[in-house]
């Protein structure tokens, strides 16, 4: 391998031995802590690249079961032709992330727009039409009276006033964060509400 890969005595060989999603996480960290302490990342430049080609799927390392990896409504390449023919671990979805010195951006994805794909699509990771009906029923009524294609993405301002800050926590460029507890100190939130606010809004309490 070494010679193979042209290693010297200069470059170090990491190796990684866990759970597929907590190996690529940790990698991904050991990366960029080395690139720092050794001086290899350019702090005065914006390095941006786009994140495409999503798979659709995956597959659960304990149960064996094939979910969603991310958005179950983005539109499947191929449409339902691929849903059909092709092994479920190899379908792309339409979705993608610009990201900034490894700081998402940008996040987006082509919807889904087609009840017959989103049925088929939900049928592999498990789902029947009742869930379907049940749980997105909004989404799923409208599509069947006509839903044109379409797509966008949802820039973060905060994580780009952060990146422009130069900050690396967040937190520094909102203006009123929550804290470890989820509370909005500035506005005092959340509070509890008496039974008739719930009643109104057709909420009730579990």
């Amino acid at each position: 391998m070494i010679d193979k890969n042209n290693f010297n005595k200069a470059d170090g060989l990491l190796f990684i031995c866990d759970m597929p999603h907590e190996s690529y996480d940790f990698g991904s960290k050991v990366i960029s802590k080395a690139g720092q302490e050794l001086g290899l990342i350019d702090e005065n430049k914006y390095e941006f690249c786009w994140i495409v080609d999503y798979p659709m799927y995956e597959k659960d390392p304990i149960t064996g079961k094939i979910d969603f990896s991310h958005n179950p409504f983005s539109m499947p390449q191929g449409g339902m032709e691929t849903l059909t023919n092709s092994d479920p671990l190899n379908v792309l979805a339409y979705q993608y992330d610009i990201v900034c010195n490894g700081i998402e951006l940008s996040s987006g994805a082509i919807r889904n727009h087609r009840p017959d794909i989103m049925k088929k699509a939900f049928e592999i990771a498990g789902y029947n039409e009742e869930t379907i009906k049940s749980k997105f029923s909004a989404l799923f009524e409208a599509f069947h009276y006509g839903v044109p294609p379409h797509g966008g993405c949802a820039p973060g301002l905060d994580r780009i006033i952060m990146l422009l800050s130069d900050n690396e926590n967040i937190r520094e460029v909102i203006a009123f964060p929550f804290n470890q507890r989820a509370q909005d100190l500035m506005m005092n939130a959340p509070v509890q509400i008496d039974d008739k606010q719930l009643k109104e809004l057709n909420i009730k309490k579990t």
